[in-house]
């Protein structure tokens, strides 16, 4: 099977409307991401145009750094590529796999990172991929293009009586996709990180996606005057991202971001978004993860993260 890679051909805005026709888009293969990555890493993204026997497929980002002229070629491929309709099977991806092998073949000074959206393992280190020894990132994806009721009742039981339970608690939801929210909540956010000790985003990372085109959208709970709990997603082409979730201790007793995300849920049903990826989940985090998995989505795991080195 024929496979070709066309870079930088595409318009912006012939990329956009391409982007938006994808299922399950990810985060890091938005043009928004690129362009975030170039201003703060000073990574230089690569936008490809994928064909599968002459046919437009799918689509492809890498991010590049070249120095000394090329002489050092770094490079990374995150959760990519990403397919249009009616392709992204096994078969596929060994073309993909075999062709991006060649395309950039290994030699000293270069190295590649590819964390592919999809396949199995096999896949990649047939095409001379060395599989790093990590667990394969897993998310949950929701479908939110069913209606309200079905988005209801898929709800695991126990997240629908949380849910009943912060609807009876006479909380207010604000919602803001203007950016009026997000300096307040990246500055709490950030406390909250160094408090707690956890891994996320950095609040620059986020500031920069939002301010590079990238849409955002926050959710605030307020009671009596004070906020509560807040959550943020990211919007990318017809998906969205859950991006940072920050709650107090009364956010937490009155079952706040049951609600909050329900909310969310509608609120991208209203914009057109078709899927929303819940973020990463893991054995590390085993009530976080279980919260995700009570909201009734798919769970995905991807094969793992490869590496083309000068002497892997």
């Amino acid at each position: 099977m024929k496979c070709r890679f066309h870079w930088n051909t595409l318009s912006l805005a012939d990329w956009h409307k391409k982007f938006a026709t994808i299922r399950r888009s990810t985060l890091t293969q938005s043009y928004e991401y690129g362009l975030t990555m170039r201003r703060l890493k000073q990574q230089m993204p690569r936008f490809g145009l994928i064909e599968i026997e002459g046919a437009e497929a799918g689509l492809v980002q890498i991010q590049e750094i070249r120095i000394l002229g090329g002489l050092i070629h770094v490079m990374t491929l995150d959760r990519g590529p990403l397919w249009f309709d009616g392709y992204g099977s096994a078969d596929h991806l060994h073309a993909f796999a075999h062709e991006f092998r060649r395309e950039f073949p290994r030699r000293p000074g270069r190295m590649l990172r590819f964390i592919p959206e999809g396949g199995t393992a096999e896949i990649f280190t047939q095409a001379g991929f060395r599989r790093r020894n990590v667990p394969g990132y897993q998310t949950i994806w929701l479908d939110v293009t069913r209606d309200e009721d079905k988005l209801r009742a898929n709800l695991d039981k126990k997240w629908r009586n949380a849910l009943a339970k912060a609807e009876r608690s006479n909380l207010a939801i604000e919602c803001d996709d203007t950016g009026k929210f997000l300096p307040w909540l990246l500055k709490t956010y950030q406390i909250d990180k160094a408090v707690r000790g956890y891994d996320g985003a950095s609040p620059a990372l986020i500031t920069a996606l939002c301010k590079n085109g990238g849409r955002c959208l926050v959710g605030k709970a307020v009671s009596g005057g004070q906020d509560i709990a807040a959550i943020l997603l990211l919007l990318h082409g017809s998906s969205a991202t859950y991006q940072i979730g920050w709650t107090s201790e009364e956010g937490r007793k009155r079952k706040t971001h049951n609600l909050l995300l329900w909310n969310a849920m509608l609120k991208l049903k209203e914009r057109g978004i078709t899927d929303f990826d819940l973020g990463g989940i893991n054995e590390e985090t085993p009530g976080l993860t279980t919260f995700k998995k009570g909201m009734g989505g798919d769970m995905v795991s991807l094969p793992g993260v490869f590496l083309l080195a000068p002497f892997c």
